[in-house]
């Protein structure tokens, strides 16, 4: 008999990194001995096979992600890169982020709410106050609103990344309408039917239910007190690059998936157009910016939103979730005051830490990251999804050299972080284990209290030694399990 074709002849050496399945080119972790084991005595080409299938599921499901890229003439429509081998998160280890991310929503809430009424951050001067009035996020139309149960943020995706040492670090706030959780459910989905025994030898944390308590809380977010509101997800349409996830949600959670032209507001009242007229629509989970949401509110040009939903949200006829103006507490230079936040609103010390920031207003800290641009990573404030990006160890001279006028001509639109190696994890190449740089967004949705979907979406740098992991800019995913024990 031939000797069997093992996936895996030696594993690879982690260094400098943190890894997280090995401690060294020798040894695994305790929590993933079994994964590693299961993964070494697989054949390359079963393994290659279950690889086919992965993609071939994903082609016809639809589980897809639109690029945009100046290069290109036209998008390009593509699946999501999955990865087998699973994120494994023990459960104590996931107790410490849990509530972490807990105390960080609910002070982002408070902050919020603040804000758009009495302003007390900005009174004591804990938070500068034109930081905050001049940021193109902040909504004056918001000011002195009601908003049910004061849950502005419902859903939130906060971008958690690991250091050289294993420690944690919260790296970014989504908050307006952060995309991801169909791949989450998916990628559990696409584990679970292809390699059954890898999911059924762990006791791990089911993530379906979650569905359910996302949508209790849309329902109890409904200002008419219905026993059973009409919920719409209001989609910017099929050319949307997340538009698969919004039909993935509405069809999960059996909510009306809506477009612009759908709606009609009459009376300041909002309402569906369908086959058998107008039916009231109580609670709308919005997936487009503000700016799209309302013409007359917002931007005038807008074919995307309806026009007078604001009037009908201001009349409490509505309410819209995630509420409008939320995008002011997820703005880069406003993260760097989040842990302050903390201790201003909940008198607690933050759980998770921030990545150190520099805040480029401030002329002592914007020369020292001219000095060191290089050894940076630049943000612009207001955009995500890897866009408006420097990270100085990887750029050009003429990039550097670029940015560098770009801060200087403008600076309160920039912030910069040191670089941080990232944590890697390994991902299958070519029937051997690589190792790539990986985060973890995690999605909390604040109901009747704060929850957090077990895991959450491991993005994963599928190029070797790059640090983007966005999917906007080509990244994949893992399935993410956190334990039972």
């Amino acid at each position: 008999m031939s000797k069997p074709e093992n996936l895996v002849t030696t594993p690879y050496d982690p260094r400098p990194f943190f890894d997280e399945m090995f401690m060294n080119a020798y040894s695994v972790r305790s929590h993933y001995q079994t994964v590693f084991r299961q993964f070494m005595s697989m054949k390359a080409g079963s393994l290659n096979k279950r690889q086919s299938a992965t993609m071939k599921r994903m082609m016809e499901e639809g589980i897809t992600f639109t690029l945009y890229s100046p290069d290109q003439a036209e998008p390009l429509e593509r699946t999501i890169p999955f990865d087998p081998i699973p994120r494994i998160i023990p459960r104590d280890e996931w107790l410490k982020l849990e509530k972490g991310l807990q105390q960080r929503v609910k002070a982002l809430n408070l902050f919020l709410k603040d804000i758009y009424h009495d302003q007390n951050i900005l009174k004591d001067g804990i938070i500068p106050r034109k930081m905050v009035l001049s940021n193109c996020y902040f909504r004056p139309e918001m000011m002195r609103l009601s908003i049910p149960n004061d849950v502005y943020v419902t859903v939130s995706g906060i971008d958690l990344i690991r250091d050289e040492h294993g420690e944690y670090f919260v790296l970014e706030d989504n908050l307006r309408s952060p995309s991801g959780f169909s791949y989450l459910y998916k990628s559990r989905s696409i584990m679970t039917h292809l390699f059954p025994e890898l999911v059924f030898s762990h006791s791990i944390q089911d993530i379906e239910h979650s569905l359910n308590v996302f949508l209790s809380a849309l329902r109890r977010l409904s200002p008419s007190g219905k026993s059973d509101p009409v919920i719409g997800l209001l989609t910017p349409g099929c050319y949307n690059s997340a538009y698969f996830e919004h039909t993935f949600l509405a069809q999960q959670m059996g909510i009306q998936l809506v477009e612009g032209h759908d709606l009609v507001v009459i009376d300041h009242k909002v309402y569906i157009r369908g086959i058998k007229g107008l039916r009231q629509i109580d609670v709308l989970y919005r997936r487009i910016d503000d700016d799209f949401l309302d013409p007359l509110a917002f931007d005038p040009s807008s074919m995307l939103g309806v026009a007078g939903i604001m009037n009908a949200y201001r009349a409490g006829n509505i309410n819209i979730v995630n509420a409008p103006g939320t995008g002011v507490a997820d703005d880069k230079a406003i993260y760097a005051y989040v842990p302050d936040m903390i201790r201003y609103y909940l008198n607690e010390q933050p759980i998770l830490k921030n990545v150190p920031t520099y805040i480029l207003s401030r002329p002592e800290e914007r020369e020292h990251v001219l000095k060191h641009l290089d050894e940076m990573v630049v943000k612009e404030t207001s955009l995500s999804g890897g866009y408006g990006m420097l990270i100085g160890p990887s750029a050009t001279e003429h990039e550097i050299a670029d940015f560098r006028l770009k801060i200087l001509a403008d600076p309160d639109r920039y912030i910069a972080q040191p670089t941080i190696q990232l944590s890697r994890a390994p991902v299958m190449m070519d029937g051997q284990m690589a190792a790539r740089h990986i985060d973890l967004r995690a999605f909390v949705i604040a109901g009747d209290n704060i929850q957090v979907i077990p895991g959450g979406l491991t993005r994963v740098a599928l190029k070797e030694g790059s640090l983007v992991v966005n999917s906007s800019q080509g990244g994949g995913c893992k399935d993410t399990w956190v334990t039972h024990s």
